[in-house]
């Protein structure tokens, strides 16, 4: 053999080893670096994954603080319930289990498939609560059948309560659970699927006291989701309470007053603003809301022509009538075109800017001033005076007076109302103002709209001879407690001095007293003793001429009814504001329901 084939040429067989070589290398290395990120970098999260197929996490819902009135009774409680959920985790046939798990609860499948569809973003092992407000009898077939149904969860929880149903229902407002939505938008706060919390009301005002802070409870539990053991517990921490200023027993009087009736009636304490009651009719029960709505129920409840979910005390929306002559007598004395003596002679109509006006009182009242036409309420006289004030010298002192504006209660929703201008009909209409209209809002029609809440504080105002209280129903709670909405803009704000002089306060609730005490308007709100102040109203809600046709055909045409005053004269006490919805005359139906809550107040004041 040649020497040259003695050795045989390798540096090929080298190379390739040396490659393989270092991509086994490699691959050592990728490992090891994986595992290494596993069991290094990524150690607590496959230590709660593993943690968690032996473990499960439970929120335990802290109590609402409860709701009382100013003598300490209880508006709002809790009670103990259960609540059954679905884990989706557990589940391996999602619509199998839907069936099976709607026939054991009575639940409509599709419901439950509407429900489970409302919280897809949530993690599979996080609960989605399907039915609350359970007995214990309610939960012991889904307890002893745990095995066949590994995916409910059944957990004891506080449950809102009501004990007096439907009383102060618009006050205290209702609970509703938290949409997704809702959680979504608190992505700091550990919001659990299924809480409730406060909708309207004070409920929804004063939700952070009212909330507490949930607990939690850590348990130990087996393949089949079977509690085995309690590995850590954060008890819940009861919300703080929250006291009011209603008295439920003027309360149940002001709703018991309205029954069978649309209205609202308002008590309050002048000196100090505090709601004493705040009723509106009708009324809902809000333990109704504390199990969750059908989609038909809801529905069924929010379009009802009555709307009982609607509070008319701060949203309602009405034309004041003749308790808007209090405005106007303000404003005339204030501004120099009447004085207490100023007369004017009432024939039962008028001839104003070429069309003839009416007086209430068809025979004529003669000659009045201003205390008997504020006695009588004599169109004649305030038709004639809103001549010399013109619209915009009314707009002003009823500006003055808060009207047009938010009271300033602590209660979500309350609305402005309308105070009509020169200004605001050009700017909204793009018209002109005729003065024509002026005289229709001299006596509390054309545009004018307020709210009862608003008339309750004018009355008050008026009672104080100029000083301003804001009406709130927060009497006491926890620190950190806010004592008023965040957009409290409104007429709350304590006035650096009166809207007018005393003197011109003086001399209106002197016809104000001359009204009840002196056979006025307001004599169905007399109560022997009382020195009651007030002022009736009725809102015409058809033109004059439309009412005399449709009385001819034989329709009876009712107005709204309102009555608003305080007692007593001097020192006032109580201010009571009612509105009865179609009521006609407002002496003769506003009046005697004011009486009633006077009544009442002066037997809890004798005690």
């Amino acid at each position: 053999m040649p020497p040259e084939k003695i050795y045989e040429d390798l540096s090929l067989v080298r190379r390739r080893a040396n490659t393989v070589f270092w991509v086994i290398a490699g691959l050592i290395f990728l490992a090891l670096s994986y595992y290494w990120k596993i069991q290094v970098v990524d150690h607590k999260k496959f230590s709660d994954l593993a943690e968690a197929n032996r473990t499960r996490q439970r929120a335990l819902a802290a109590p609402r603080g409860l709701i009382r009135d100013r003598n300490g009774e209880i508006l709002a409680d809790n009670r103990a319930s259960f609540k059954v959920s679905l884990i989706r985790e557990n589940v391996k046939d999602l619509e199998a289990s839907l069936v099976a798990v709607g026939r054991l609860l009575e639940i409509d499948v599709e419901t439950l498939r509407r429900r489970v569809e409302q919280y897809k973003d949530l993690q599979q092992f996080e609960p989605i609560v399907i039915k609350d407000g359970l007995s214990s009898v309610d939960v012991a077939p889904i307890e002893s059948r745990r095995l066949e149904f590994p995916e409910l969860v059944v957990d004891a929880e506080p449950q809102r309560f009501y004990p007096k149903g439907a009383l102060a229902a618009h006050v205290l407002g209702y609970l509703q659970e938290r949409t997704p939505e809702e959680i979504r938008a608190e992505p700091d706060r550990a919001v659990r699927a299924g809480e409730m919390v406060g909708k309207t009301g004070v409920e929804r005002q004063y939700d952070d006291i009212l909330r507490g802070e949930d607990g939690k409870i850590i348990e130990v539990v087996d393949s089949l989701g079977r509690v085995r053991a309690e590995k850590a517990r954060q008890n819940p921490v009861q919300g703080g309470d929250v006291v009011l200023t209603l008295d439920r027993r003027l309360q149940a009087m002001a709703e018991e007053a309205l029954e069978g009736r649309e209205g609202v009636v308002v008590a309050l304490d002048p000196q100090s603003g505090d709601i004493l009651a705040l009723a509106s009719f009708p009324t809902f029960d809000p333990n109704r809301f504390i199990t969750r709505f059908t989609p038909t129920e809801w529905l069924q409840l929010t379009n009802d022509p009555l709307s009982p979910l609607e509070n008319r005390a701060i949203r309602g929306l009405y034309a004041p009538g003749s308790i808007f002559k209090l405005v106007m007598s303000l404003g005339g004395l204030g501004f120099g075109y009447v004085t207490p003596e100023t007369s004017v002679y009432c024939r039962g109509s008028i001839e104003i800017y070429g069309a003839v006006r009416h007086c209430w009182f068809a025979p004529g009242h003669g000659s009045m001033n201003l205390a008997d036409a504020i006695k009588n309420s004599c169109n004649i006289y305030f038709y004639t005076l809103g001549r010399r004030m013109g619209i915009d010298m009314i707009a002003m002192a009823a500006g003055r007076l808060g009207l047009g504006k938010k009271t300033g209660v602590d209660l979500a929703g309350e609305k402005e109302g309308l105070v009509p201008s020169s200004e605001w009909k050009t700017r909204t209409l793009k018209m002109p103002w005729y003065p024509g209209e002026t005289i229709s809002v001299a006596i509390g029609q054309g545009q004018l709209q307020v709210t009862p809440l608003q008339i309750a504080a004018l009355t008050a105002l008026v009672a104080k001879r100029g000083e301003r209280k804001r009406p709130h129903l927060f009497l006491s709670a926890p620190a950190g407690a806010k004592s008023g909405p965040a957009d409290d803009d409104g007429a709350g704000a304590a006035a650096a001095e009166p809207p007018f002089k005393p003197a011109a306060f003086e001399n209106v609730i002197a016809g104000m007293w001359r009204s009840v005490n002196d056979g006025g308007t307001g004599k169905g709100a007399f109560v022997e003793g009382m020195d009651i102040c007030g002022k009736t109203g009725s809102t015409q809600l058809v033109s004059r001429e439309s009412a005399e046709r449709l009385s001819r055909a034989g329709r009876e045409i009712k107005t709204h009814s309102w009555f608003s005053g305080f007692a007593p004269r001097d020192n006032p006490r109580i201010v009571v504001t009612v509105l009865v919805e179609y009521g006609g005359g407002g002496g003769a139906t506003a009046a005697p329901v004011a009486r009633r809550i006077f009544e009442l107040f002066r037997e809890i004041q004798g005690k």
